[in-house]
Protein backbone atom coordinates (compact mmCIF):
# COMPACT_ATOMS: atom_id res chain seq x y z
CA UNK A 1 0.00 0.00 0.00
CA UNK A 2 1.64 3.22 -1.15
CA UNK A 3 0.67 6.33 0.94
CA UNK A 4 0.32 10.01 -0.34
CA UNK A 5 0.97 12.56 1.83
CA UNK A 6 -1.21 15.23 1.01
CA UNK A 7 -4.60 15.37 3.07
CA UNK A 8 -7.46 15.53 0.90
CA UNK A 9 -11.80 16.80 2.09
CA UNK A 10 -12.94 13.18 1.28
CA UNK A 11 -12.80 10.23 -0.41
CA UNK A 12 -15.19 11.18 -3.08
CA UNK A 13 -13.03 14.33 -3.14
CA UNK A 14 -10.18 12.16 -4.15
CA UNK A 15 -12.21 9.55 -6.55
CA UNK A 16 -13.24 12.55 -8.86
CA UNK A 17 -10.64 14.11 -9.63
CA UNK A 18 -7.74 11.79 -9.44
CA UNK A 19 -10.25 8.83 -11.00
CA UNK A 20 -7.48 5.95 -9.83
CA UNK A 21 -7.30 2.89 -11.73
CA UNK A 22 -5.95 0.65 -8.46
CA UNK A 23 -8.03 -0.45 -5.38
CA UNK A 24 -7.24 2.84 -2.65
CA UNK A 25 -7.87 3.18 0.86
CA UNK A 26 -9.04 6.44 2.39
CA UNK A 27 -7.44 6.52 5.94
CA UNK A 28 -8.42 9.39 8.36
CA UNK A 29 -6.01 9.99 11.15
CA UNK A 30 -8.77 11.85 13.45
CA UNK A 31 -11.15 8.85 13.67
CA UNK A 32 -8.92 6.72 14.73
CA UNK A 33 -7.12 8.70 17.16
CA UNK A 34 -11.18 9.41 17.82
CA UNK A 35 -11.69 5.42 18.69
CA UNK A 36 -8.68 4.84 20.36
CA UNK A 37 -9.63 7.46 23.04
CA UNK A 38 -13.33 5.71 23.45
CA UNK A 39 -11.42 2.45 24.46
CA UNK A 40 -8.57 4.03 26.82
CA UNK A 41 -11.58 6.08 28.50
CA UNK A 42 -14.10 3.28 28.34
CA UNK A 43 -12.09 -0.04 29.11
CA UNK A 44 -11.23 0.12 32.96
CA UNK A 45 -7.94 -1.62 32.17
CA UNK A 46 -4.78 -1.25 29.92
CA UNK A 47 -5.82 -1.14 26.52
CA UNK A 48 -3.67 -2.81 23.99
CA UNK A 49 -3.52 -2.99 19.83
CA UNK A 50 -3.49 -6.15 18.15
CA UNK A 51 -1.13 -4.81 15.56
CA UNK A 52 -2.41 -8.20 12.77
CA UNK A 53 -5.41 -6.19 12.45
CA UNK A 54 -3.59 -3.36 10.41
CA UNK A 55 0.36 -3.09 11.02
CA UNK A 56 0.52 0.43 8.36
CA UNK A 57 3.24 2.74 10.18
CA UNK A 58 0.58 5.16 9.91
CA UNK A 59 -1.61 3.07 12.54
CA UNK A 60 0.82 2.57 14.60
CA UNK A 61 2.07 6.47 15.15
CA UNK A 62 -1.56 7.74 15.56
CA UNK A 63 -2.69 5.57 17.92
CA UNK A 64 1.05 6.13 20.06
CA UNK A 65 -0.33 10.22 19.40
CA UNK A 66 -3.69 8.89 21.19
CA UNK A 67 -2.39 8.08 24.08
CA UNK A 68 -2.23 3.45 23.53
CA UNK A 69 0.93 2.31 25.30
CA UNK A 70 0.86 -1.10 24.37
CA UNK A 71 0.54 -3.80 21.38
CA UNK A 72 -0.47 -7.00 21.49
CA UNK A 73 2.37 -8.86 18.71
CA UNK A 74 2.13 -12.08 17.31
CA UNK A 75 6.30 -12.38 15.06
CA UNK A 76 9.44 -10.95 15.59
CA UNK A 77 8.19 -8.88 12.07
CA UNK A 78 5.73 -7.04 14.53
CA UNK A 79 7.87 -6.32 17.26
CA UNK A 80 10.29 -4.81 14.85
CA UNK A 81 7.08 -2.93 12.96
CA UNK A 82 6.06 -1.49 16.87
CA UNK A 83 9.86 -0.66 17.34
CA UNK A 84 10.23 1.59 14.93
CA UNK A 85 7.01 3.57 15.67
CA UNK A 86 6.61 3.19 19.26
CA UNK A 87 9.90 2.64 21.03
CA UNK A 88 8.73 2.91 24.24
CA UNK A 89 5.79 0.97 23.69
CA UNK A 90 4.88 -2.21 25.99
CA UNK A 91 4.99 -5.37 24.33
CA UNK A 92 2.42 -8.18 24.67
CA UNK A 93 3.23 -11.57 22.68
CA UNK A 94 0.08 -12.88 23.14
CA UNK A 95 0.43 -15.62 20.05
CA UNK A 96 0.84 -18.70 22.16
CA UNK A 97 2.87 -20.96 19.88
CA UNK A 98 6.82 -19.48 18.91
CA UNK A 99 10.08 -21.23 18.12
CA UNK A 100 12.86 -21.31 20.91
CA UNK A 101 14.45 -18.56 18.20
CA UNK A 102 10.97 -16.20 18.27
CA UNK A 103 11.13 -16.48 22.39
CA UNK A 104 14.78 -15.05 22.25
CA UNK A 105 14.08 -12.61 19.88
CA UNK A 106 10.89 -11.43 21.85
CA UNK A 107 13.24 -11.34 24.73
CA UNK A 108 15.48 -9.38 23.40
CA UNK A 109 12.84 -6.64 22.58
CA UNK A 110 11.73 -6.50 25.62
CA UNK A 111 8.61 -8.52 25.52
CA UNK A 112 6.88 -8.19 29.21
CA UNK A 113 3.88 -10.34 28.86
CA UNK A 114 3.79 -13.91 27.11
CA UNK A 115 0.38 -16.58 26.74
CA UNK A 116 0.58 -20.14 26.41
CA UNK A 117 -2.11 -22.84 26.34
CA UNK A 118 -0.39 -25.92 26.69
CA UNK A 119 2.72 -28.08 28.56
CA UNK A 120 4.49 -28.02 25.62
CA UNK A 121 4.82 -24.29 24.83
CA UNK A 122 5.21 -23.52 28.77
CA UNK A 123 7.83 -25.21 29.19
CA UNK A 124 9.75 -23.68 26.15
CA UNK A 125 8.80 -20.26 28.04
CA UNK A 126 10.17 -21.76 31.65
CA UNK A 127 13.43 -22.98 29.84
CA UNK A 128 14.28 -19.01 28.39
CA UNK A 129 12.33 -16.14 30.20
CA UNK A 130 14.43 -14.69 32.89
CA UNK A 131 12.25 -15.21 36.76
CA UNK A 132 9.17 -13.18 37.24
CA UNK A 133 7.93 -13.01 33.70
CA UNK A 134 4.14 -12.39 32.97
CA UNK A 135 3.25 -15.62 31.60
CA UNK A 136 -0.31 -15.40 30.72
CA UNK A 137 -2.53 -18.72 30.21
CA UNK A 138 -4.84 -18.60 27.30
CA UNK A 139 -8.04 -20.73 27.93
CA UNK A 140 -11.30 -21.60 25.69
CA UNK A 141 -14.85 -21.96 26.28
CA UNK A 142 -17.95 -23.22 24.14
CA UNK A 143 -20.12 -19.55 23.95
CA UNK A 144 -21.91 -18.38 21.32
CA UNK A 145 -21.63 -14.50 19.97
CA UNK A 146 -19.17 -14.09 17.71
CA UNK A 147 -18.67 -14.71 13.70
CA UNK A 148 -16.31 -17.28 14.18
CA UNK A 149 -14.55 -19.35 17.04
CA UNK A 150 -11.14 -18.48 17.75
CA UNK A 151 -11.02 -21.47 20.47
CA UNK A 152 -10.88 -24.28 17.04
CA UNK A 153 -6.63 -23.41 17.03
CA UNK A 154 -5.92 -21.60 20.47
CA UNK A 155 -6.94 -21.66 24.14
CA UNK A 156 -6.45 -24.55 26.64
CA UNK A 157 -9.72 -26.49 27.79
CA UNK A 158 -10.05 -25.86 31.68
CA UNK A 159 -8.74 -28.83 33.80
CA UNK A 160 -5.53 -27.86 31.29
CA UNK A 161 -5.72 -24.09 32.40
CA UNK A 162 -5.85 -25.13 35.86
CA UNK A 163 -2.82 -27.41 35.41
CA UNK A 164 -0.52 -24.77 33.66
CA UNK A 165 -1.96 -22.28 35.63
CA UNK A 166 -0.56 -23.68 39.02
CA UNK A 167 2.82 -24.71 36.75
CA UNK A 168 3.53 -20.87 36.19
CA UNK A 169 2.75 -19.83 39.66
CA UNK A 170 4.79 -22.92 41.30
CA UNK A 171 8.00 -21.51 38.89
CA UNK A 172 8.03 -18.20 40.17
CA UNK A 173 6.52 -16.38 37.27
CA UNK A 174 3.56 -13.91 37.12
CA UNK A 175 0.71 -16.05 36.60
CA UNK A 176 -2.04 -13.78 33.90
CA UNK A 177 -5.04 -15.18 32.23
CA UNK A 178 -6.37 -14.36 28.94
CA UNK A 179 -9.10 -15.32 26.30
CA UNK A 180 -10.50 -14.91 22.69
CA UNK A 181 -14.54 -14.53 22.92
CA UNK A 182 -13.79 -14.84 18.69
CA UNK A 183 -13.93 -12.28 16.34
CA UNK A 184 -16.47 -9.44 15.77
CA UNK A 185 -18.45 -10.53 18.79
CA UNK A 186 -21.38 -8.70 19.83
CA UNK A 187 -22.98 -9.97 22.97
CA UNK A 188 -21.57 -9.26 25.89
CA UNK A 189 -22.78 -12.46 27.43
CA UNK A 190 -19.51 -13.82 26.21
CA UNK A 191 -17.50 -11.97 28.15
CA UNK A 192 -19.38 -12.52 31.09
CA UNK A 193 -19.34 -16.18 30.77
CA UNK A 194 -15.33 -16.05 29.84
CA UNK A 195 -14.50 -13.45 33.15
CA UNK A 196 -16.68 -16.11 35.10
CA UNK A 197 -14.74 -19.17 33.58
CA UNK A 198 -11.50 -16.86 34.53
CA UNK A 199 -12.83 -16.75 38.17
CA UNK A 200 -13.30 -20.33 38.47
CA UNK A 201 -10.06 -21.54 36.80
CA UNK A 202 -8.16 -19.76 39.12
CA UNK A 203 -9.84 -20.66 42.52
CA UNK A 204 -9.39 -24.22 41.40
CA UNK A 205 -5.63 -23.94 40.42
CA UNK A 206 -5.27 -21.65 44.27
CA UNK A 207 -3.28 -18.64 42.22
CA UNK A 208 -4.16 -15.50 42.52
CA UNK A 209 -3.97 -13.96 38.96
CA UNK A 210 -1.49 -10.40 38.17
CA UNK A 211 -3.73 -10.00 35.47
CA UNK A 212 -6.79 -10.86 33.32
CA UNK A 213 -6.95 -10.47 29.25
CA UNK A 214 -10.02 -10.06 27.94
CA UNK A 215 -9.03 -10.47 24.65
CA UNK A 216 -9.98 -8.53 21.07
CA UNK A 217 -13.37 -9.53 19.59
CA UNK A 218 -14.63 -6.33 19.92
CA UNK A 219 -17.10 -5.73 16.71
CA UNK A 220 -16.61 -3.19 14.54
CA UNK A 221 -19.29 -1.78 12.36
CA UNK A 222 -20.07 -3.90 9.33
CA UNK A 223 -24.03 -3.64 9.27
CA UNK A 224 -26.97 -2.08 10.85
CA UNK A 225 -26.90 0.12 13.43
CA UNK A 226 -22.88 0.76 15.39
CA UNK A 227 -22.47 -1.71 18.19
CA UNK A 228 -22.19 -0.06 21.34
CA UNK A 229 -18.81 -0.78 22.68
CA UNK A 230 -19.70 0.60 26.20
CA UNK A 231 -22.08 -1.89 27.08
CA UNK A 232 -19.45 -4.52 27.07
CA UNK A 233 -17.13 -2.53 28.28
CA UNK A 234 -19.65 -2.27 31.59
CA UNK A 235 -20.37 -5.93 31.23
CA UNK A 236 -16.53 -7.01 31.85
CA UNK A 237 -15.79 -4.13 34.19
CA UNK A 238 -18.70 -5.16 36.84
CA UNK A 239 -18.56 -8.95 36.16
CA UNK A 240 -14.76 -8.98 36.95
CA UNK A 241 -15.18 -7.00 40.01
CA UNK A 242 -18.08 -9.40 41.12
CA UNK A 243 -16.15 -12.84 39.99
CA UNK A 244 -12.92 -11.95 41.80
CA UNK A 245 -11.98 -11.84 45.40
CA UNK A 246 -9.06 -9.12 45.07
CA UNK A 247 -8.80 -6.69 42.29
CA UNK A 248 -7.49 -8.23 39.17
CA UNK A 249 -5.80 -5.76 36.67
CA UNK A 250 -7.66 -6.25 33.24
CA UNK A 251 -6.22 -5.22 29.88
CA UNK A 252 -7.61 -5.50 26.33
CA UNK A 253 -6.33 -6.18 22.81
CA UNK A 254 -8.76 -4.97 20.03
CA UNK A 255 -7.56 -5.09 16.77
CA UNK A 256 -10.94 -4.95 14.64
CA UNK A 257 -12.61 -2.39 16.46
CA UNK A 258 -9.81 -0.12 17.21
CA UNK A 259 -8.58 0.28 13.21
CA UNK A 260 -11.73 -0.25 10.98
CA UNK A 261 -13.93 3.15 11.52
CA UNK A 262 -10.88 5.11 10.09
CA UNK A 263 -9.99 3.63 6.63
CA UNK A 264 -12.80 3.62 3.81
CA UNK A 265 -11.52 1.20 0.46
CA UNK A 266 -12.57 2.15 -3.13
CA UNK A 267 -12.76 -0.55 -5.60
CA UNK A 268 -13.53 0.44 -9.26
CA UNK A 269 -15.67 -1.64 -11.51
CA UNK A 270 -14.25 -3.28 -14.41
CA UNK A 271 -16.91 -4.56 -16.34
CA UNK A 272 -20.71 -5.26 -15.85
CA UNK A 273 -22.56 -8.04 -17.00
CA UNK A 274 -25.95 -9.59 -16.71
CA UNK A 275 -26.39 -9.74 -13.29
CA UNK A 276 -22.55 -9.76 -12.05
CA UNK A 277 -19.76 -6.66 -11.63
CA UNK A 278 -16.02 -7.52 -12.17
CA UNK A 279 -14.07 -5.34 -9.71
CA UNK A 280 -10.55 -4.31 -9.48
CA UNK A 281 -10.13 -6.02 -6.25
CA UNK A 282 -11.49 -9.22 -4.91
CA UNK A 283 -10.90 -12.23 -2.24
CA UNK A 284 -7.19 -12.53 -3.17
CA UNK A 285 -6.68 -8.87 -2.35
CA UNK A 286 -8.18 -6.40 0.35
CA UNK A 287 -11.53 -7.76 -0.06
CA UNK A 288 -10.20 -11.47 1.52
CA UNK A 289 -12.44 -11.52 4.58
CA UNK A 290 -15.41 -11.13 3.14
CA UNK A 291 -16.40 -14.82 2.37
CA UNK A 292 -15.45 -15.75 6.23
CA UNK A 293 -16.95 -12.85 7.72
CA UNK A 294 -20.25 -12.29 6.51
CA UNK A 295 -23.16 -10.03 5.88
CA UNK A 296 -21.36 -6.78 5.20
CA UNK A 297 -23.64 -4.38 3.59
CA UNK A 298 -21.51 -0.68 4.07
CA UNK A 299 -21.15 -0.07 0.27
CA UNK A 300 -22.31 2.92 -1.70
CA UNK A 301 -21.11 3.57 -5.24
CA UNK A 302 -20.65 7.06 -6.71
CA UNK A 303 -19.90 7.22 -10.51
CA UNK A 304 -16.33 8.44 -11.84
CA UNK A 305 -16.91 12.61 -11.11
CA UNK A 306 -17.94 11.67 -7.80
CA UNK A 307 -22.02 11.85 -8.10
CA UNK A 308 -23.60 9.28 -5.91
CA UNK A 309 -25.44 6.49 -7.27
CA UNK A 310 -29.01 6.13 -5.96
CA UNK A 311 -32.50 5.11 -7.00
CA UNK A 312 -33.41 1.59 -7.40
CA UNK A 313 -31.69 -1.23 -6.30
CA UNK A 314 -30.90 -4.83 -7.72
CA UNK A 315 -28.52 -7.63 -6.35
CA UNK A 316 -25.08 -8.57 -8.06
CA UNK A 317 -22.68 -11.26 -7.65
CA UNK A 318 -19.83 -9.75 -7.28
CA UNK A 319 -16.32 -11.07 -9.28
CA UNK A 320 -12.43 -10.16 -8.38
CA UNK A 321 -9.65 -8.87 -10.68
CA UNK A 322 -7.97 -12.61 -11.19
CA UNK A 323 -8.82 -15.08 -13.41
CA UNK A 324 -9.70 -17.91 -10.32
CA UNK A 325 -13.07 -18.33 -10.55
CA UNK A 326 -12.75 -18.63 -6.57
CA UNK A 327 -12.94 -14.85 -6.77
CA UNK A 328 -16.00 -14.38 -6.16
CA UNK A 329 -17.61 -12.36 -2.69
CA UNK A 330 -20.34 -15.12 -1.01
CA UNK A 331 -22.82 -12.30 -0.45
CA UNK A 332 -24.41 -10.34 -3.28
CA UNK A 333 -24.07 -7.31 -3.73
CA UNK A 334 -27.32 -4.97 -3.42
CA UNK A 335 -26.62 -1.78 -5.11
CA UNK A 336 -28.37 1.31 -7.89
CA UNK A 337 -29.22 -0.48 -10.92
CA UNK A 338 -27.17 2.14 -12.95
CA UNK A 339 -24.04 1.00 -11.45
CA UNK A 340 -22.10 0.75 -14.32
CA UNK A 341 -18.32 0.20 -15.84
CA UNK A 342 -15.62 2.96 -14.01
CA UNK A 343 -18.06 3.18 -11.19
CA UNK A 344 -16.09 3.22 -7.87
CA UNK A 345 -17.90 1.11 -5.08
CA UNK A 346 -16.97 2.11 -1.88
CA UNK A 347 -16.55 -0.14 1.43
CA UNK A 348 -17.10 1.79 4.92
CA UNK A 349 -15.35 0.78 8.03
CA UNK A 350 -12.54 -1.07 5.96
CA UNK A 351 -9.64 -1.13 7.77
CA UNK A 352 -8.62 -4.15 9.76
CA UNK A 353 -7.97 -7.50 7.70
CA UNK A 354 -7.86 -6.15 4.46
CA UNK A 355 -4.59 -4.31 3.39
CA UNK A 356 -3.16 -6.82 5.98
CA UNK A 357 -4.07 -9.92 3.79
CA UNK A 358 -3.84 -8.97 0.27
CA UNK A 359 -1.21 -11.19 -1.83
CA UNK A 360 -0.10 -10.41 -5.05
CA UNK A 361 -1.98 -13.19 -6.79
CA UNK A 362 -1.85 -12.84 -10.74
CA UNK A 363 -0.23 -10.06 -10.74
CA UNK A 364 -2.88 -7.92 -8.82
CA UNK A 365 -3.16 -6.75 -5.11
CA UNK A 366 -1.50 -3.25 -4.91
CA UNK A 367 -3.05 -0.43 -3.79
CA UNK A 368 -2.79 3.09 -3.17
CA UNK A 369 -3.61 4.96 0.38
CA UNK A 370 -5.19 8.27 0.42
CA UNK A 371 -4.88 10.60 3.76
CA UNK A 372 -8.57 12.77 4.32
CA UNK A 373 -10.15 14.45 7.02
CA UNK A 374 -13.48 12.89 6.87
CA UNK A 375 -14.82 9.54 5.66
Amino acid sequence: MQQSDPFWASPVDHLAKVRPDVPTFYACPAVLQSVAREFIDGFDGLVTYAVKANADPLVLANLCAAGVTAFDVASPYEIDLVRANCPHAALHYHNPVRSRSEIAAGGAAGVTSWSVDCDVELSKLLDILPPHSEIAVRFKMSVSGAAYDFGEKFGAPADMAVHLLHRVAAAGHRASMTFHPGTQCADPVAWVSYILGAADIAQRAGVHIHRLNVGGGFPAWRNGQRPALSAIFEAIKSTAKAAFPYRVDLVCEPGRAMVAEAFSLAVRVKSRRAGALYLNDGTYGALAELPVVRGFDRVHVVAPDGTPKTGTTTTFAAFGPTCDSLDRLSDRLTLPCSTAEEDYLIFDGFGAYSVVTATRFNGYGASDAVLVQNL
